[in-house]
């Protein structure tokens, strides 16, 4: 496992601790703040390539990634590997081609859609309805955090191969065995263990 990567995700505050209210309106002692990768080249190119490890034995013509946060990890793997990416966009437009998919395609053609965290997994269910309805093939679905409250079981459900690069588990667990958290991020962390 990859553990500078998540020291680093740690460092850069897109792993924070303390009282959050999620957009499904619950509270958590964790929150995930993966926007703050773009800020950082490295880090984003070790997003990327973690992702890529988990990826590259997988069937795929195209890459998408679901908007807008994993959009800049989809775009480092197509820069790296040389895989064209298609855009969804999360808005519907209502002028010019007003098309919902951006990028060159062919209908038929297998897409791999990248997440950034999944919860119930409901975006990529969402993107990957819009992708079929433009004809595209999904067989596979890549993520760098699962946070392991039933979003890999629903995209299963929906015949998906799901390849995430950390459970939350994972993350917690290498975190609390460094020596970088404060007494308080500490305490936080073992009740998460706890309770999972």
């Amino acid at each position: 496992m990859n553990h500078s990567l998540i020291h680093s995700l740690y460092k850069i505050g897109a792993v924070k601790f303390g009282n959050f209210t999620l957009k499904s309106g619950k509270t958590s002692k964790i929150y995930l703040d993966l926007r703050q990768i773009v800020s950082y080249p490295e880090i984003l190119t070790a997003v990327g390539e973690a992702l890529w490890e988990k990826i590259k034995d997988a069937k795929f013509d195209l890459l998408c990634g679901v908007p807008y946060t994993a959009l800049p990890m989809a775009t480092a793997i197509s820069l790296q590997h040389k895989i064209p990416m298609i855009m969804r966009r999360k808005e519907k437009k209502d002028y010019g081609t007003k098309q919902q998919i951006e990028g060159a395609f062919k209908s038929g053609q297998n897409c791999l859609i990248i997440e950034d965290v999944i919860t119930t997994g409901g975006s990529i269910i969402e993107t990957s309805e819009e992708l079929i309805a433009a004809g595209l093939k999904i067989t596979d679905v890549a993520l760098l955090i699962d946070r392991e409250q039933g979003g890999k079981e629903n995209l299963q459900q929906n015949q998906f191969r799901v390849h995430s690069v950390f459970t939350l588990s994972e993350i917690l667990n290498v975190l609390l065995t460094s020596s970088i958290l404060t007494a308080q991020e500490q305490t936080i962390v073992n009740e998460l263990i706890s309770e999972a």
